[in-house]
């Protein structure tokens, strides 16, 4: 139910703000607006300006909208409304009545950004955990415990990271960009600082993937490995692990990281069975012995090793605020980043630099809408911000039938002085909807894919 509001809110509230930026620059530039609508189907409530006679409807089905406006191509026009004819507009006015939808979009999501930024959130330290085995960060010699201070790409200066999720968002840019990074950090001796370069010029654009940050080898923060809820007749019980123990070791292998421990126990298996561990426990500052057979289960067709229990203490945390007008800045900043980002990824995936796996689709937006609204005001503030982000920039792609189509056709009648004519826009407006037709497709499949596949 959490998932199915969250996501309606959040599809409306979008829609809402960028039929909003049409109607109210239109209203600006003296166009009349017939009816201001969020949704589609049956009207569910409707009333009337008194003062510009606009009708506004909230329809049956909230997943589009749209402002009508007086239009002599639409509808026959009195000569003493001619003026308020959005067709008769100059094309400087047209062209900022369709543009103010996309830029409603984008102005939300950096007040979004701002919120988030004055009231801070908690988000997990930049405390790198060990890096997986043969990946990049193993390989430039990072062995986990280490806390990032700055992260630079080519030839850009340094940039100071807050948090992991400030790691992760430059990393990413780094692959999408072809570019190295070099990671300033400190070592558990806070008087010791060091650099190290991965070098994600490498890695191909396409593997901007759910797999990236494996094959760069930094999964998470690290999180102590504790013991958190065990289940009655697990392995974990029947091992007599309690909550609170502390692994020190599996086999002689000296474990730091809740991650590093959970991916020995899933690694276990060999030949469909998963043979007992010796673990060394530190339980109450008593060091302890104990015997581990990890349960073997079946995921997605391969055997996995499970205990049964809560693997991993919660990462540290730090708080993270901006003052006033820092805190506008880089939501500004944060805006523009994602949305030059979201262009490239999109660039690469029509030239096939990119997997179109990347493209999601309203199953996947409603899932993370309920998983962000679940952990609090915060996290679901930052998901609306970047799904505008998204709405915004896809609307100004020059793709017929879209803001950023219609654009394209003023471009060209500011460049040859003559409109596009009526067949060539009738051709061009079936080709927009083809266009539209598979994005939603692949959407859509890559959607199901990744929800129960």
């Amino acid at each position: 139910m959490l998932t199915l509001f969250a996501f309606i809110v959040a599809i409306a509230l979008l829609i809402a703000v960028h039929e909003y930026g049409h109607y109210r620059v239109a209203v600006a530039c003296g166009v009349k607006v017939l009816r201001f609508s969020i949704g589609f189907g049956k009207p569910l409530l409707r009333w009337q300006s008194k003062t510009g006679g606009t009708e506004f409807v909230l329809a049956l089905f909230p997943v589009g909208g749209f402002v009508k406006m007086l239009d002599e191509r639409e509808a026959p026009v009195a000569p003493t409304e001619r003026h308020l004819a959005f067709n008769t507009q100059s094309l400087g006015r047209r062209s900022a009545i369709v543009a103010a939808g996309p830029a409603a979009n984008l102005l939300l999501a950096v007040l979004m950004y701002s919120v988030v930024n004055w009231t801070g959130v908690q988000l997990p330290a930049a405390i790198l955990a060990p890096p997986t085995l043969e990946s990049m960060a193993a390989q430039a010699g990072l062995v986990g415990g280490e806390r990032v201070l700055r992260i630079a790409l080519d030839g850009e200066d340094d940039v100071a990271v807050r948090s992991f999720e400030d790691l992760r968002w430059q990393l990413t840019r780094g692959v999408l960009e072809g570019q190295d990074v070099r990671l300033s950090v400190q070592g558990e001796n806070a008087s010791t600082e060091r650099e190290f370069l991965l070098r994600l010029s490498a890695l191909d654009s396409r593997d901007v993937d759910a797999k990236l940050f494996q094959k760069i080898g930094l999964m998470g923060p690290m999180s102590r490995p504790l013991m958190g809820d065990i289940l009655p007749d697990s392995a974990a019980s029947q091992a007599d692990l309690r909550t609170g123990d502390e692994v020190t070791q599996v086999d002689g292998k000296s474990i730091v990281d809740g991650q590093q421990l959970r991916q020995m126990i899933r690694q276990s298996v060999v030949n469909q069975k998963a043979p007992t561990q010796l673990w060394s426990i530190v339980r109450e500052g008593q060091h302890l012995q104990l015997a581990v057979t990890p349960q073997v289960v079946m995921e997605q067709d391969q055997p996995i090793g499970r205990i049964g229990a809560y693997v991993g203490a919660p990462p540290e945390q730090v708080m993270v605020r901006y003052g006033l007008l820092d805190g506008s800045w880089q939501a500004l900043v944060k805006t523009w980043d994602v949305s030059v980002l979201t262009l490239k990824m999109m660039g690469r995936m029509v030239i096939g630099e990119a997997s179109i796996k990347n493209i999601s689709g309203p199953l996947t937006i409603a899932d993370y809408a309920g998983k962000s609204a679940g952990l609090g005001l915060t996290q679901y503030l930052i998901f609306l911000a970047l799904i505008s982000v998204s709405l915004g920039v896809l609307n100004l792609l020059p793709v017929p039938v879209l803001d950023g189509g219609h654009l394209m056709y003023y471009l060209w009648e500011g460049v040859t002085g003559r409109p596009v004519s009526d067949a060539w826009m009738e051709r061009l407006q079936q080709g927009g909807i083809a266009i539209l037709m598979l994005m939603m497709s692949v959407a859509l499949f890559n959607d199901i894919s990744r929800l129960f596949g």
